[in-house]
């Protein structure tokens, strides 16, 4: 509650606003500085490319593994489980070279891929579990009456799997808009995300009303999203043997 009520206080007076004042200036001088507004955008562009990215590949690989028993199957969750855990830090290099011969380097497409690549394992995980609470006669009425496997995801499968598709989207929300370690390496001098903006603020004379106004706008999506899918969640992670 104290960081909400000093974002809408002056924490820095001027000629034209003095100290303690209360009001929305904080707010409108986000609105107003290109670098902060640009911060919200460039973090809401990459968490939409991942969250597309991360639906586009993990949904067919979800499918397959909830669907078909292979050798391996239940060894490939807990090793795409484990890749997750690795730190982003020890692949950040790696990621800078790569990105930068291919000219992804302070782009917002540079920065959904590389998040896929960390959220992608968390996706297949928590649809796979959606997918498997499915009966498999669900499947087979579909095609039995005479729809194609596009068919099917597109009317029935989607459908059906809708609260564990606003799971994946709420854990790959989570991790691009926090992110900042692979953030911090990829956007060198352009398309730096809320997390920097509000770093940069920091200063020897530290506005802490703008402070709170970004960490306020950085909260909101993330609170509205947990409490969409609270009901939800506890599903994405069974692990079946």
């Amino acid at each position: 509650m104290q960081a909400l009520a000093l974002s809408f206080t002056a924490t820095l007076g001027s000629d034209d606003l003095p100290l303690g004042a209360i009001g929305f200036h904080n707010y409108l001088k986000i609105l107003q500085t290109p670098s902060l507004r640009d911060s919200l955008l460039n973090s809401i562009t990459y968490v939409l490319l991942n969250i597309i990215f991360c639906f586009g590949a993990g949904l067919p690989a979800a499918y397959a593994l909830a669907r078909y028993d292979f050798v391996g199957d239940r060894q490939f969750l807990i090793f795409l489980l484990a890749f997750r855990l690795t730190p982003p830090v020890v692949l950040s290099l790696p990621i800078f070279i790569l990105f930068a011969r291919t000219g992804l380097v302070n782009s917002p497409l540079g920065i959904a891929l590389v998040h896929c690549v960390f959220n992608l394992p968390i996706a297949i995980w928590i649809l796979e579990s959606f997918i498997s609470a499915i009966p498999r006669s669900f499947d087979e009425m579909a095609f039995t009456d005479g729809h194609s496997r596009t068919g099917f995801f597109l009317r029935f499968l989607i459908p059906a799997l809708a609260p564990g598709l606003a799971v994946t989207a709420f854990f790959c929300f989570v991790f691009s808009w926090v992110e900042v370690v692979l953030a911090r390496a990829l956007t060198v001098n352009g398309g730096k995300p809320i997390t920097q903006a509000i770093t940069a603020l920091f200063s020897f004379q530290t506005n802490w009303g703008l402070v709170m106004a970004m960490t306020i706008l950085s909260l909101a999506p993330g609170v509205v999203m947990i409490f969409l899918v609270r009901n939800h969640i506890a599903r994405g992670f069974v692990v079946r043997t």
